[in-house]
């Protein structure tokens, strides 16, 4: 199996890259993306696009929306993921896949909590002197989605790295 290691990680980071595009972009709510930053000292005033109702969300809320959004979306990842490497032959530990979900989880849910100046892509950001870029939201560009980006497509690789302990072809 070791030959085969490499082109496993490939294909199960594939997978996960392709689950998280999926997950965060076409399975998270409106609802989700728009209130999961929301906080007590920044609240979130959402509009709802069926009903045009105004509500308007603090901490408790925000956290919610987040939680819900990483379910979702590690959800999906253990669904494309899953389905994808029985179709490519590759059998994937479950414990190995779990710790994958466990990381992939729990790095969405501390980046995707961007509370202003609280949230932890901007506080490292701005510790690494990427403050100015993470604000940029101009010239066609959005720093904070782009390191966003960043960020779970690095946790994406050590999670495909961890799932991959222990594969075997089928």
């Amino acid at each position: 199996m070791q030959a085969h290691r490499p082109a496993v990680f490939a294909a199960v980071l594939g997978l996960t890259r392709a689950a998280s595009a999926v997950g965060d972009f076409w399975v998270q709510s409106d609802f989700c993306a728009r209130v999961k930053g929301a906080s007590d000292d920044h609240p979130v005033t959402y509009v709802d696009p069926a009903t045009e109702e105004m509500t308007t969300h603090g901490t408790a809320d925000g956290r919610k929306a987040c939680l819900e959004h990483c379910l979702t979306y590690a959800a999906t990842q253990a669904i494309v993921a899953g389905l994808g490497a029985r179709a490519l032959g590759i059998r994937v530990h479950p414990a190995a896949a779990a710790a994958a979900l466990a990381v992939s989880f729990s790095t969405h849910y501390a980046a995707d909590r961007r509370v202003p100046a609280k949230g932890l892509l901007e506080k490292i950001a701005t510790k690494t002197g990427r403050g100015g870029f993470y604000k940029l939201a101009d010239f066609g560009m959005n720093g904070a989605f782009h390191l966003d980006s960043a960020w779970h497509h690095g946790w994406e690789t050590f999670a495909a790295v961890i799932a991959t302990i222990g594969a075997k072809p089928r």
